[in-house]
């Protein structure tokens, strides 16, 4: 019965999650499966990838063939390495041992490469949202400087709508004074004082009248 290692889909419409099973190549995409091998969800950054490499390495050592895909995952994980290392050890080229330290020391370096595709893809991250806040802080400043003239135009119509009620309120509480009359007693006098004149003036004129008779 030959035998294929492929991706089942799970999951919701647009994002889909896959499971790595070991199925007969006769069936169906999704129906019946052998052994479930693992999980894939390329819904995260970088993918999320669990897989069972022991029990992959047996499958392939029997035999089973990876799609493209499942060959792509089972190589990021190292599957495909350690199936290569059991084969030298077979063959007499390398012994347990060195097998095992061999892929340790490349899942060592496989996860030294996740952890700075991690941190740099955080550090962009950061960086964009940095930029975002910048921005957001630009945009803040610039509608703030244009909106000054406005709040000072509104201020200034304000002071003089309460000056011009404060002149309408002390308009109104002020008393109208009255002009009075000139006095009587005044004008009497004005008029009288040419008469006065005339008066003194005549005996005057007379004293002299008399001293040229004489």
């Amino acid at each position: 019965m030959p035998v294929k290692i492929r991706l089942q889909r799970h999951g919701k419409k647009g994002k889909p999650f896959y499971w790595v099973v070991a199925a007969d190549s006769r069936s169906k995409r999704d129906g019946k499966y052998l052994e479930k091998l693992g999980t894939y969800n390329p819904n995260t950054n970088p993918a999320t990838i669990n897989l069972d490499i022991d029990g992959s390495v047996k499958w392939l050592s029997n035999g089973a063939q990876p799609t493209d895909t499942a060959r792509a995952i089972l190589s990021y994980k190292g599957v495909m390495m350690k199936h290569h290392l059991l084969g030298g050890v077979r063959k007499g080229a390398l012994t347990e041992e060195q097998a095992e330290e061999k892929f340790n020391a490349w899942v060592e370096e496989k996860e030294k490469a996740i952890a700075a595709k991690v941190g740099g893809l955080d550090k962009a991250k950061a960086d964009a949202k940095a930029k975002a806040l910048e921005a957001e802080k630009e945009f803040s400043d610039k509608r703030a400087a244009t909106a000054l003239p406005e709040v000072e135009e509104e201020a200034v119509e304000e002071v003089a709508e309460e000056v011009a009620e404060t002149v309408e309120t002390v308009a109104e509480e002020t008393p109208v004074v009255e002009e009075a009359p000139a006095e009587p007693a005044k004008e009497e006098a004005v008029a009288a004082e040419p008469e006065a004149k005339a008066e003194e003036a005549a005996p005057a004129e007379e004293a002299e009248a008399s001293k040229e008779e004489e």
